[in-house]
């Protein structure tokens, strides 16, 4: 189960989209879903992809139906309270699992914590809110799930441009394709990052030379706080509702009640 609303992040997809235009060269939407990978392979050619990448990652895709229909069930709202979501998101059981993270990854966080400004606690909240630290990162090949919403017509652009870097990170040879597994919109590795912000912000700390956001904590936890970090958080300021780093935080979820969550989760855990 994933603790990241999906209506929420793929209402903030869709808002991201109507703020670009179509490029001149995208593949067509729609149709025949062989043509449109036909298409987007040349493409993607174009621009720098290599054979092997795209004989790896998309030869004998198909399209998946389970996607689009999750897809389509979502209302784009977030209706519950922060109460309610709180309380069904932040228990007893979530908070000691949290605090054992920050014992056993202290040094890992402490170094975090200095390079970037971003406290461990709030770090640690986003790692267990978004897959329990891990354990539950979803299911589905994401290359497969990115090009059925990238044929679909509604946000094509967007999710051609997130189709592009999952392909990125096969050629950069951060995961191999069998290692790109995720969620109902793509989302990759321990804290649920879309392609593209995997390569905007993906931070090599554990130095093997790769950004591993899914058997790396290190990077994990570094390309975590580089999110927060790059989009203008201030170190050593609150994160409660109605501060400058609140708003830096809608960069990770644009929900006010996830983000007030967070900051409940962060509490529950230094305290």
């Amino acid at each position: 189960m994933f603790f990241r609303p999906a209506a929420v992040l793929l209402a903030t997809l869709l808002s991201a989209n109507l703020m670009t235009t179509r490029p001149a060269d995208a593949a067509q939407c729609g149709g025949d879903f062989n043509r449109f990978i036909a298409e987007f392979s040349r493409e993607a050619q174009a621009q720098g992809i290599s054979q092997a990448t795209l004989n790896a990652g998309l030869n004998g895709v198909t399209h998946d139906p389970a996607v689009m229909a999750f897809d389509r069930r979502q209302r784009g709202t977030f209706r519950k309270t922060f109460e309610e979501y709180a309380a069904t998101r932040v228990g007893p059981a979530r908070i000691k699992r949290a605090k054992a993270m920050m014992i056993r990854h202290g040094s890992t966080l402490s170094r975090v914590e200095q390079r970037f400004g971003v406290p461990a606690e709030l770090i640690v909240a986003i790692w267990t809110m978004e897959t329990d630290n891990g354990a539950d990162m979803g299911k589905l090949p994401v290359i497969r799930t990115l090009a059925t919403l990238a044929h679909d017509c509604r946000r094509t652009e967007l999710f051609q441009r997130e189709l592009m870097a999952a392909l990125q990170i096969v050629q950069r040879g951060d995961l191999p394709v069998r290692d790109m597994v995720g969620a109902y919109a793509g989302e990759i590795g321990q804290t649920q990052f879309l392609p593209s912000s995997y390569i905007k912000y993906g931070v090599d700390f554990d130095g093997n030379g790769h950004v591993d956001l899914r058997h790396s904590v290190p990077d994990v936890l570094a390309s975590t706080a580089n999110l927060l970090k790059v989009n203008g958080w201030r170190p050593g300021q609150p994160f409660t509702i109605g501060t400058p780093n609140f708003e830096v935080m809608r960069e990770w979820n644009r929900s006010e009640v996830y983000r007030q969550t967070l900051g409940y989760f962060a509490e529950k855990i230094r305290n």
